[in-house]
């Protein structure tokens, strides 16, 4: 089974423009994301604006503040300020990277807690760990527990090991799989580069998420039959065929294992589509919780 990300997202994004539109109707605005892109990075450009674009799609009113690449750090978290201080402004999300002369922590410890739809803060991060409602997850690994949950594959009382440990995607996607609830209870491993043996530990996992940043890297003997696989990765590969030189793979050789797996997801139109409808989700939810109604 192919878990198409791209129609569940669709889904899930017509359910929130319904709802923005009710709760619209009550609070005489609309939910307001404010995006921060520092610099001319292209991917962070392109990132921003399919962001922005589906913002639009739900009824959710964004604004993009480009900076330049020269900015001081001071002049950033001026920036963060000023939006923390708009009663207006719901979600603010600062598009990483940041310059090398910018210290990243910094800049997002600064947002306000209730409005990092990113849940990069560390009170989020501290508070999804802790298994608090209120708190924020990151986008993807929240894209991939919603993407498990809608296609109907359960992780409760599975072993699910996860090839990564960023603070993006491993270390959160741990988290929230391995929470006391109906959704996730999963037995969790977390691997990363210098794991011993993990082609045997890969074999044994019922679900694994690939998030490690290398193309192609997980083959057909690194799995077992049956196993669910999400592939999180996003690379460029050179490819002298296609029109554009090169071709988009994720960190899982979809054409050799997919035969082996009960279900896999595609890179892409898997786990990116739902990265973004759980931006959409979170703008909503921080939204909702404002006190001014």
């Amino acid at each position: 089974m192919i878990l198409d990300g791209k129609a569940i997202a669709l889904t899930i994004q017509n359910a929130l423009r319904d709802e923005i539109q009710a709760l619209i109707a009550r609070r005489k605005r609309a939910p307001q994301l404010n995006v921060i892109l520092v610099g001319d990075h292209t991917p962070s450009q392109i990132y921003v604006e399919r962001k922005t674009r589906a913002c639009a799609e739900v009824g959710i009113t964004s604004y993009t503040q480009k900076l330049p690449a020269s900015i001081t750090e001071k002049a950033l978290l001026t920036e963060v300020q000023r939006l923390n201080n708009d009663p207006d402004v719901d979600g603010i999300l600062v598009q990483l990277p940041l310059p090398s002369h910018i210290n990243s922590l910094g800049i997002i410890t600064a947002i306000l807690p209730s409005k990092d739809i990113d849940g990069l803060h560390p009170n989020n991060v501290g508070g999804a760990l802790l298994g608090i409602e209120e708190a924020f997850s990151p986008c993807t690994p929240l894209g991939v527990q919603v993407l498990l949950q809608k296609s109907g594959i359960s992780v409760f009382g599975k072993h699910v090991v996860i090839l990564g440990r960023s603070n993006l995607v491993g270390k959160p996607m741990a988290s929230l799989l391995m929470q006391n609830t109906p959704t996730a209870n999963a037995t969790v491993t977390l691997a990363h580069s210098k794991t011993e043996h993990l082609a045997d530990l890969t074999r044994s996992a019922d679900i694994l998420i690939a998030a490690m940043g290398q193309p192609l890297f997980v083959k057909a003997d690194m799995v077992k039959e049956g196993a669910v696989v999400v592939d999180v990765g996003i690379n460029r590969l050179e490819n002298r065929t296609k029109k554009s030189g090169f071709s988009i793979v994720g960190d899982v050789d979809f054409e050799a294992v997919s035969p082996k797996c009960a279900a896999i997801t595609p890179v892409p139109g898997g786990v990116g589509p739902m990265t973004i409808a759980m931006l959409l989700s979170n703008t909503l939810k921080s939204y909702k919780m404002a006190s001014v109604w």
